[in-house]
């Protein structure tokens, strides 16, 4: 299939504002232009009430917005961790998203302004995800969550979060997670895969970008550690339950498909949903690529069959 029009739009739209490339405009030039347009992200319900707190994690305070839907009196909950290449982006970007998931699922969601790279490297941001998901446990009772239904989600560099996190309860037992969301997240440091080579350039997220995202994220003694890059675990078995997202033209298509399969092969269920003609980072293009709705749908009828079965 050819590219969706509407995600033509949006790369359009960000090649006639002259969106920065953190390669050629550093990190703070680009952070500074991703707090502008956040209507791409779609006009913001009123289904939920959104509070806004801080958290202490092993290194700081970090900010978290909180989604309680209005009308339920037990939920479930959900961790959400932003996009970004563990280097840009931030919460102000997913209101619009996360008051209708919170909504469609009776979940009180937090999303986690975690710590960035390259000032902070891992294992700062994965320890920022996973202390904000301990939270959540330690706190449920509180929001009248049901333990048994708490999951964690994420986009892009935040599914890779997600990931991890799931990976280190399982094998710390604190607590148990009942489903991870990963929308086509970094797996992998194989750059010469087919979606790496065959949408290198042109289709948002570049093949240079995310090399440069990875390195930016890691030093080479964490190449091989199964919580930076999460294809490197040797064991995935007893894995949450695993809703992925796959857009066709994405650098990290191939990423998604083969974590999901090694997901899979491991002994997990695994819920996949691939987009035809839709692009890196359509999740938070809903001002622009209608199809973001469709997304929203589909992970909100995906996490109720799984919640509230």
């Amino acid at each position: 299939m050819t590219i969706d029009p509407e995600a033509q739009a949006f790369l359009d739209f960000q090649s006639q504002n002259n969106a920065p490339n953190v390669i050629d405009h550093g990190v703070h030039k680009t952070r500074l232009a991703n707090h502008e347009n956040l209507f791409l992200a779609g006009p913001i319900g009123t289904s939920a009430e959104i509070q806004h707190r801080y958290i202490t994690t092993p290194t700081a305070d970090i900010p978290i917005r909180v989604y309680i839907p209005k009308n339920a009196e037990i939920h479930a909950a959900i961790v959400y961790f932003h996009g970004g290449g563990w280097a840009l982006g931030h919460i102000d970007r997913y209101d619009s998203q996360l008051v209708d998931i919170s909504a469609g699922t009776n979940s009180v969601i937090i999303s986690v302004n975690y710590q960035k790279s390259p000032e902070h490297k891992f294992p700062i941001p994965l320890e920022d995800c996973y202390a904000a998901t301990k939270w959540l446990f330690e706190n449920a009772e509180n929001l009248s969550i049901d333990k048994t239904k708490i999951g964690v989600c994420g986009d892009s560099a935040g599914a890779t979060l997600a990931a991890a996190v799931a990976i280190k309860a399982r094998d710390e037992k604190l607590f148990k997670i009942s489903f991870q969301v990963l929308m086509y997240p970094p797996t992998s440091l194989n750059f010469d895969s087919e979606s790496y080579l065959s949408y290198a350039t042109g289709f948002g997220l570049t093949r240079e970008v995310m090399i440069w995202f990875w390195n930016s994220y890691l030093e080479e003694k964490d190449w091989t550690n199964p919580y930076a890059v999460v294809s490197m675990c040797k064991d995935l078995s007893n894995l949450p339950t695993s809703i992925v997202v796959v857009p066709e033209y994405d650098v990290l298509r191939d990423d998604t498909l083969n974590y999901a399969k090694k997901l899979e092969d491991a002994g997990n269920q695994v819920l996949m949903k691939f987009f035809s003609g839709q692009i890196h980072g359509f999740f938070a293009h809903a001002g622009i690529n209608k199809t973001s709705f469709k997304l929203r749908e589909y992970l909100i009828e995906s996490i109720n069959s799984l919640i509230w079965r």
